[in-house]
């Protein structure tokens, strides 16, 4: 069985915002303890704001802060698409705990409790709880979008040969997109339960024999960048995007037997 098809679309860098001292409220580095600046809200994270906040979560994605963690996943689900026959042959078969989570995952329960969760935040007095339930909307969005992209591009048939859909696991993408935005805010006495459930979802999709185990792990490495993601940039003060517009340049990339443009944007 042939790995699967990794492709390198482009090189995007995006420079985070400076503000000025004048500028800046005197609260904790959101970047550095997101918990702890949900305390201190500012209106950021608002209905009215979510579209614009999903466009910088999509985008963020490729901050350079992510660059070694996509450079790490991608060499783990390589080095573990040589596994995938041999997994699948140890571990697949049905299951009645597989079972229910991969309906746990799916699109209807996932969409029903991020949605829950949102509405929760929304009544709720702590700013904390607020700002989690409003990244959960916001991580879920950005993570659908870009685990779809992917299916689509790779188109890699799935190991019971239902689709050609396999890649990533959108399941485990969504499950550890959700941990980490849970990590983030609550630390890791929430996280390491979130994770483990996360992990526990992976292994649910081997156990069905909808997914390869580099499926998993390039689901999981997604999952993990999004939410990260979404927590910096949706915390970063108000005050720091005040005046700042999106700055584009193009740039020619020239090496031997190959060429293309690198794209770059700051906002």
């Amino acid at each position: 069985m042939k790995p699967p098809r990794f492709i390198l679309a482009a090189s995007l860098w995006i420079a985070a915002p400076q503000a000025s001292i004048a500028q800046t409220p005197p609260a904790v580095d959101p970047a550095i303890a997101p918990e702890k600046a949900a305390e201190h809200d500012d209106g950021r994270r608002t209905l009215r704001r979510l579209p614009a906040n999903l466009g910088r979560g999509a985008i963020g994605v490729f901050h350079r802060d992510n660059l070694w963690l996509a450079l790490i996943g991608g060499a783990t689900a390589g080095t573990a698409s040589t596994q995938d026959d041999a997994v699948r042959d140890a571990i697949a078969g049905d299951s009645n705990w597989s079972q229910t989570f991969e309906t746990a995952g799916g699109p209807l329960c996932s969409s029903i409790f991020v949605a829950g969760m949102f509405t929760a935040g929304r009544l709720s007095h702590s700013n904390r709880f607020r700002a989690l339930t409003y990244d959960l909307v916001d991580a879920a969005v950005v993570d659908f979008t870009y685990a779809s992209v992917l299916k689509v591009s790779v188109r890699r048939e799935r190991p019971d040969g239902h689709n050609n859909q396999s890649f990533p696991s959108a399941h485990t993408s969504h499950a550890f997109a959700m941990a980490t935005v849970a990590q983030q805010h609550y630390g890791w006495k929430v996280g390491v339960p979130a994770y483990l459930f996360a992990g526990t979802m992976g292994v649910s999709r081997l156990r069905q024999n909808k997914h390869w185990l580099s499926d998993v792990m390039a689901g999981a490495t997604l999952g993990y960048i999004v939410g990260r993601t979404v927590v910096r940039v949706n915390s970063r003060p108000l005050a720091a995007r005040v005046g700042r517009q999106a700055e584009w340049n193009v740039a020619p990339i020239v090496a031997r037997h190959a060429g293309g443009l690198q794209l770059g944007v700051a906002f």
